[in-house]
């Protein structure tokens, strides 16, 4: 029984850590998507600071192009953060899952737990009864030994004394005489 036990532990307990193990990966994969969106980001904002400097217009102005480019950077800067906000959304999904999973086998285990305590005390209840019950059986088997010898001491004495009284009597006479 407890070997069955264990051994359903340590299944159950292998298949949650590849689970776990899928999760994490997941997670991670997730992880390195928004950091390499965040370097792009930072990449775009740094080339949105030099198009802002940049000025090649007349008397060093900015021409209409310059200004154009850098809205363009700014735009892809403005893509980069909306694709950011989406794959962290993703990535909270991913905590919120996990964490559910988490609880829910919390649960479980608490579920097991109490299944397993309750069949102890079932078990440790019955083992009493089972102890109660080989106890007055043994008393039992004490006191009907106890006759039993009583009886055969009994009868060995009964025995004895009819032997004595009646066989012996007769063994012990002598023998008439006949002259």
């Amino acid at each position: 029984m407890k070997l069955i036990l264990i051994i359903t532990l340590f299944l159950t307990a292998g298949i949650s850590q590849v689970s776990a193990q899928n999760d994490s990966s997941a997670y991670e994969t997730q992880r390195k998507k928004i950091n390499q969106l965040l370097e792009e980001r930072s990449s775009r904002f740094g080339q949105y600071e030099s198009s802002l400097g940049k000025r090649s217009g007349i008397f060093g102005l900015k021409t209409k192009k310059d200004m154009q480019f850098s809205n363009d950077i700014l735009r892809q800067i403005v893509l980069t953060d909306n694709d950011v906000f989406s794959e962290l959304k993703i990535l909270l999904d991913y905590k919120d899952l996990e964490k559910q999973q988490v609880e829910t086998r919390a649960e479980t285990v608490e579920g097991r737990i109490d299944r397993y305590q309750t069949t102890i005390t079932g078990l440790q209840q019955e083992n009493e009864k089972l102890r109660t019950v080989t106890e007055k059986t043994n008393a039992d088997y004490n006191k009907q030994s106890n006759y039993l010898i009583v009886l055969i001491i009994f009868l060995i004495a009964s025995l004895w004394y009819i032997f004595k009284l009646k066989i012996l009597p007769k063994i012990n006479k002598p023998a008439k005489k006949n002259a």
